[in-house]
């Protein structure tokens, strides 16, 4: 076993720790970057000016607004002293001449309150030059609509095998999009001091990029410009790039004006102005031989862009990466390209276009399943990969028995198949109501695609009484990651939780930070914080070996304490050794460093290892379906995932049971709708509320929900042998989308695929009743079979 995996004896990580904020949180005592704006003096507000077309020229008269009593200034691109773009590809102009979406901010209103900064926005006059739009993707793939470089991922021979094949399926697969929908909206204060140095509170996952987008709009240094991020009301992604140019605006205003500038978006201004995951258009054919084995898969893999590039580049990448999920394909031709729509920007989501690759190859197999005549458990089980195969993308797949073993133990614990049983038999006594159960397999590559990205630092001090603080590259949206540095550093260090604390992040302590993103945050800076805490407790030992008499070598820090290697030797309080090493002159502080090693990837051949590992885990879903109105409910879900040796179990179980439900919201409720009938409103978000978009709530919990580690997984090449847990569970839903599908064909004749939408939304599910009702009467009244009989699938 590798150092950095090896845990010491009675280490912190490993116990069920509570979140670190967690009574704050409940007490409502946390403070969130509005919190500290709000109760800024002399704060002035931002509100956007925002576009009522798709996509236009406009002209822009602000002197109405500045009548307006308490509006201090209005923001255009003439105060712009640097760079007028909010991107790093130079395709999102702060203030655009050019609408290119309903919604989009054209100017900023400065008011001495957020009422005065609204009637001011009002007031601007915004003369539109109406131009074609583009909404949706087949309008985008019609008009040849495109940006940034096509990638095409290849192995073997696609079309000889797909020629030599004895069955091809072919069909097309759309995927919705979906709003992050986080509880604490885009919010930032800037702040300029008499030095002319901007300090910058933002809500954002990505706090060094914020810096350099703050800086060039600026046209100062990144070294004038700090931020901090002290915690997020959930991220998901959508704070990774969208909070860039929220921040410069504020950066922007306090600069002219000379006072704080709080931009805070409403609800509605973010779920208008912000950035979504990407609905994808999916072309595909596949082959199989006469056993269902998978033989060939060709695909053109179309992703929804919206206006500018964003990240959709690299999320598109990925989701060429994740088609093949848990399946050996030998010969595949995936093809990807990123359309440009009159939409918002779509960016980074929990996933990061992982989902949306897999959501392909799980859409096949359950189409073709039923035409095949094989049970869908048992034709993904035997396409597995086994030891010794690879990706599409040249990468070894480690550790692949566990695909197997993991099926297995959920399948056994489970009690998969008396429960199959038992659905079939209320199915034959039911007529308009049926249930069903499917179970699905993941494996997701840990790490991200851009290999300089996979870095992180961490400072450490260690204080004369003992007491210690962290603070590292990582920030914090709720998902626990302080709560593992915690334990990381105080692993590392012998000491106990309690005397570790932790700062808020920041660019002036941990500089040129990557996001925190691609699940690998606590990989990244897990292994940044044990390195420094590993350092000074290198120096701490030589001044213990001194006191004790023992040999540094043999210096042991446990518990709060520091002794030699015999129970009989002396015991130090670690605050001892600390004042100790002071005095000796020992430097009780470190920076640490770590970058993932082993990682290469080419991406114009789409070949290479991008991934540190991969993280396995299977989910079984049962639901009931009504067949009058097509809604349904989870009646118990069944999840065995592995996240290697986990550095705190109940902050993973946590994560897990919350992937799995967004992924429930993604694939079944959260239906994302816009305008696409010509006129003035073309292009407008028609669901820009929790009134009209769907989350997954109380109601949607499964009535038993059952998550289970998988145990002896230590993986060698991560910090204490953890594994992420961040995104890998989002695709464990997709057994509940699977599970409906089943539960819809049991509705009607065996031997035939589903259609089911994306989302399956309850009235998704409703028409696809009726089609399987439909295929009944069409094939003179028969009766409906039993699901084992009859495993189902989506349409094509």
């Amino acid at each position: 076993m590798s150092s950095l995996a090896e845990r010491p004896p009675n280490p912190v990580v490993g116990r069920s720790s509570a979140h670190e904020s967690a009574a704050l949180h409940v007490t409502g005592a946390a403070m969130y970057t509005d919190d500290v704006a709000a109760s800024t003096a002399r704060a002035l507000t931002a509100w956007p000016v925002q576009s009522t077309r798709a996509h236009a020229r406009v002209r822009i008269d602000v002197s109405p607004a500045l009548e307006v009593p308490g509006v201090v200034r209005v923001l255009t691109a003439a105060d712009v002293p640097g760079k007028n773009d909010a991107g790093i590809k130079d395709d999102e102009p702060l203030f655009p001449s050019e609408a290119m979406f309903h919604g989009h901010a054209l100017a900023w209103v400065l008011g001495e309150t957020p009422e005065a900064a609204r009637l001011g926005a009002a007031a601007v006059d915004v003369a539109y030059e109406s131009l074609p739009s583009i909404i949706t993707l087949p309008e985008a793939i019609a008009a040849d609509s495109f940006q940034g470089i096509p990638r095409t991922l290849r192995r073997g021979d696609a079309a000889a095998a797909m020629a030599a094949a004895r069955h091809v399926f072919e069909g097309v697969t759309e995927i919705g999009g979906q709003e992050h929908f986080y509880l604490e909206t885009q919010a930032t204060l800037a702040l300029r001091d008499t030095e002319g140095q901007y300090f910058i509170q933002c809500s954002t996952q990505h706090p060094s990029e914020t810096q350099e987008i703050v800086a060039h709009v600026l046209g100062i240094s990144s070294s004038e410009v700090t931020v901090q991020s002290l915690r997020m009301g959930g991220g998901f992604g959508g704070k990774e790039m969208q909070p860039h140019g929220f921040a410069a605006i504020a950066a922007l205003g306090a600069k002219l004006t000379g006072r704080p500038v709080r931009l805070r978006l409403n609800r509605t201004q973010d779920l208008t102005m912000t950035g979504k995951r990407h609905p994808f258009h999916i072309v595909w054919k596949a082959g199989f031989d006469a056993d269902g084995m998978i033989q060939a898969l060709e695909a053109t893999l179309t992703s929804d862009g919206g206006w500018s590039l964003d990240l959709s580049e690299p999320v598109l990448s990925r989701a060429l990466c994740h088609v093949d999920n848990a399946y050996w394909i030998p010969n595949v031709l995936a093809r990807g390209r990123v359309a440009k729509t009159h939409k918002t920007s779509q960016t980074a989501f929990r996933g990061f276009g992982g989902p949306q690759g897999m959501f392909l190859i799980e859409d096949i197999l359950g189409r073709v399943a039923p035409v095949l005549g094989i049970d869908p458990l048992t034709l993904r089980r035997q396409n597995f990969y086994r030891p010794g195969q690879s990706t599409p993308y040249g990468q070894p797949v480690r550790h692949a028995e566990r695909l197997e073993a993991i099926w297995e133990q959920l399948r056994q614990e489970s009690d998969l198949d008396a429960r199959r049983t038992e659905c079939a038999s209320f199915n034959a006594t039911h007529v308009h109501v049926k249930r069903a159960i499917a179970m699905t397999p993941v494996k997701f590559g840990i790490s991200f695609n851009f290999t300089a990205f996979n870095q992180a630092g961490a400072l450490v001090h260690v204080y004369k009484d003992g007491s210690v603080l962290i603070n590292h590259g990582g920030t914090e949206m709720g998902q626990g990651l302080h709560t593992k540095m915690l334990q990381v550093a105080a692993t590392a260090l012998g000491l106990e939780l309690r005397q570790v604390r932790l700062a808020p992040t920041r660019t002036d302590k941990v500089p040129n930070t990557s996001a925190t993103a691609a699940s690998s945050s606590a990989d990244l800076n897990g292994g940044a914080v044990k390195d420094a805490c590993e350092q000074i407790r290198g120096r701490m030992a030589n001044v213990a070996g001194r006191l004790l008499r023992v040999d540094e070598r043999d210096v042991r820090f446990e518990g709060g304490y520091v002794t030699g290697p015999s129970e009989r030797d002396d015991r130090l309080a670690f605050a001892e050794v600390a004042n100790a090493a002071y005095l000796e002159r020992v430097q009780l502080w470190a920076a640490g460093f770590y970058r993932t090693e082993g990682l290469h990837w080419d991406p114009e051949a789409m070949q290479g290892e991008p991934f540190k590992y991969f993280a396995y885990g299977a989910a079984a879903t049962e639901v009931e379906v009504d067949g009058f109105t097509g809604a349904y409910r989870l009646r118990r879900v069944d999840i065995v995932h592995d996240v290697g040796d986990s550095l705190s179990p109940m902050i993973d179980i946590g994560q897990i049971e919350g992937g799995y439900l967004q992924g429930v919201g993604w694939l079944t409720l959260e239906d994302l709708r816009w305008d696409t009938i010509d006129g003035p409103g073309r292009g407008r978000l028609l669901t820009p509320s929790a009134s009209t978009y769907k989350l997954p709530s109380f109601s949607e919990m499964p009535d038993e929900f059952r998550v289970r580690l998988f145990e002896r997984a230590t993986e060698d090449g991560a910090v204490y042998g953890s594994k992420a847990v961040g995104e890998p569970p989002v695709m464990l839903a997709f057994s509940a989308r699977e599970a409906l599908r089943e539960a819809v064909a049991a509705f009607g004749p065996g031997g035939r695929t589903v259609e089911l939408g994306s989302p399956a939304t309850p009235e998704a599910v409703f028409w696809a009743i009726e089609s399987a009702r439909a295929a009944v009467h069409a094939a003179g009244g028969g009766t409906v079979p039993e699901p084992e009989r009859a495993p189902v699938a989506t349409g094509g």
